[in-house]
């Protein structure tokens, strides 16, 4: 759980964090942000006795509706509010870029507080990053996600050679380009993505660039010439800033294992 401010801690609800235990998967934005933010949440499967079971009642059942009056949730992540629904009640919302839309409005993490504008470049940037993410983890699984890597992994050598010659430089030349822009209107120094404070436009780019350096180590490496204020400047930076550093050093923040970004040697460059 994040360490909070006195401020946000008087004024912000006991969010619950709804999602698979023991990796970081969709999951990781919505921690990202909140940690950014300092503000308290629980991470319900990793840090409750029969949390996992809990996140199954709520996210994985069949039910028309729950016991709250929330309509199904398709699959987790998902935001549980208590208190914040119809009458009183629980509201759960899912879908990551949903969630980090709710919660950037309420933690300072959407922009500078009144301008739409930035509220939607934020917006528009997380949702570009998590594009990126989505293709990623096709890399592994670029037939059906139901059958194993070993069913399909030539197909997955395939995939990942278009991902690293073509897609990562796509996305990576665009959210270069929207960090010079931003400096060149006075945002910072070339530190964030929108504006003069970190948003969730920024952890969300940095999550994914994290996740990509695991999974395509020696690319990446690579890389780090080609975009040097993305790569370098701006993911040295945001895993600095406060809050993240102590979260991203903690034992809450968990490894990659088999979720959307994995290892495989062979899907890397030779």
């Amino acid at each position: 759980m994040a360490e909070p401010s006195s401020k946000k801690q008087r004024t912000q609800p006991p969010y619950e964090l709804l999602y698979h235990p023991g990796v970081p998967g969709r999951g990781e934005p919505i921690r990202l942000l909140l940690e950014a933010a300092g503000v308290p949440y629980t991470d319900t499967a990793n840090q409750e006795k029969n949390g996992y079971e809990t996140v199954q009642k709520i996210c994985m059942n069949k039910a028309l509706k729950s016991d709250d009056g929330n309509p199904p949730v398709f699959s987790p992540p998902a935001l549980r509010v208590p208190g914040a629904g119809k009458d009183g009640k629980a509201l759960v919302i899912s879908q990551t870029p949903n969630i980090l839309s709710y919660l950037g409005d309420r933690t300072g993490m959407a922009g500078e507080e009144g301008s739409e504008q930035e509220k939607y470049w934020v917006a528009q940037l997380a949702l570009t990053a998590l594009d990126l993410a989505n293709e990623v983890h096709d890399s592994h699984h670029p037939i059906a996600v139901a059958k194993y890597y070993e069913e399909q992994k030539e197909e997955s050598k395939g995939k990942s050679k278009d991902i690293r010659e073509h897609r990562f430089p796509k996305f990576f030349s665009y959210f270069q380009r929207t960090l010079q822009g931003n400096k060149e209107r006075g945002g910072a120094e070339g530190k964030y993505m929108v504006g003069k404070q970190l948003t969730y436009a920024d952890t969300t780019i940095w999550q994914v660039l994290d996740g990509c350096m695991f999974a395509f180590p020696k690319e990446m490496e690579a890389r780090k010439e080609e975009f040097p204020d993305l790569l370098q400047g701006f993911y040295g930076s945001v895993k600095s800033e406060k809050g993240l550093k102590e979260y991203l050093a903690s034992d809450r923040r968990l490894e990659y294992s088999m979720g959307i970004f994995r290892h495989y040697p062979e899907l890397d460059r030779q």
